[in-house]
């Protein structure tokens, strides 16, 4: 469980450059009006599918292994832990909040496929990426993090 919660928490850091990345470059392209490539656009956003994908599978089996995951709700019950907003964010706004945020990255990669025109590419990743960033960014055990 150990190695789980390591890796998890180290591709955090990865799994968030590259969304980033990937959503200031599809503002860039959207703003600059840039033709979606294949060779960057394209690969750039592919890999933050990807990795949010991994870390999404990742944190699922820490969430059924882990004690503060879907073992606390069922060893206290689900009174105590919406009572606690530590245990709360842990055991259920975190993984519900990160899937619903994967959700939406995959429709945004889902989306810019069906476009020809590079700017509604851009767009569809911009938003979606964006939202599902921000999704991400509010609900990381920010207290665990900087521990």
């Amino acid at each position: 469980m150990e190695i789980l919660q390591t890796v998890h928490s180290y591709l955090a850091y990865v799994a968030l450059a590259v969304l980033f990345f990937a959503v200031a470059n599809a503002i860039l392209g959207l703003v600059g009006n840039k033709i979606f490539t294949m060779e960057k656009d394209l690969r750039i956003s592919l890999f933050a599918l990807i990795i949010s994908h991994i870390q999404l599978l990742i944190g699922l089996a820490l969430y059924f292994v882990s004690t503060s995951g879907f073992k606390a709700i069922q060893l206290v019950g689900m009174e105590t832990i919406t009572s606690n907003p530590a245990a709360r964010l842990l055991a259920l706004e975190h993984p519900l909040i990160n899937i619903i945020a994967v959700v939406l990255i995959t429709i945004g990669w889902s989306r810019h496929k069906k476009f020809l025109e590079g700017s509604k590419k851009f767009r569809s990743i911009a938003i979606f990426y964006g939202l599902g960033l921000l999704l991400i960014l509010s609900r990381i055990p920010w207290g665990q993090w900087f521990n």
